[in-house]
């Protein structure tokens, strides 16, 4: 396997790993709590659903889409009621009825996450250095979509964890 393919993977699964331990002992009310309003602000304005269902749209988008571009098995992975209801910019609602369940958020969290771990060692490492159209983030390569992925988790795990200590949970780390 390429060494490059083995880093994603290995830092994939670190980042997975973190976030299953953040969602641990969380009942549904928990994905859906938002903090209560503070000074000029209604509302946090997220909530661990939103946060979830993001991670798994863009793992979706960095590390399938923009790899190899649609195919059969997506309208399985990403309806496009999921795609716009965790994309980037979207807005997380309080209407906890415009989301699907968290087991629901954490199945299609695993499905995308299988369907990676599938089709990453296909991808053939002369492919990793293709450049990618904007927007990306650090190099604006295949592998560089394939790095973001778990940075951008992890930057959503620190999110769900300012979440939790708002709910008054102790810290996991």
């Amino acid at each position: 396997m390429d060494l490059r393919i083995d880093i994603v993977q290995r830092l994939l699964e670190s980042s997975r790993q973190y976030t299953l331990s953040l969602l641990e002992g969380l009942s549904d009310e928990d994905w859906f709590w938002t903090p209560a309003a503070t000074g000029a602000t209604e509302a946090y304005g997220s909530h661990i659903a939103w946060q979830v269902g993001h991670i798994a749209m863009a793992e979706y988008g960095l590390l399938l889409f923009r790899q190899r571009g649609r195919a059969e098995v997506d309208l399985d992975l990403m309806p496009g009621s999921f795609r716009k209801r965790f994309a980037k910019g979207s807005q997380p609602s309080p209407d906890r009825a415009a989301y699907p369940q968290p087991s629901e958020i954490l199945l299609q969290l695993e499905k995308i996450r299988s369907q990676v771990l599938l089709e990453l060692p296909t991808f053939a490492p002369a492919s990793l250095d293709e450049p990618l159209d904007p927007p990306t983030a650090g190099y604006a390569t295949k592998y560089g979509a394939m790095l973001m992925a778990p940075q951008h988790e992890m930057l959503h795990c620190g999110q769900i964890g300012v979440l939790r200590r708002l709910m008054g949970r102790a810290p996991i780390r």
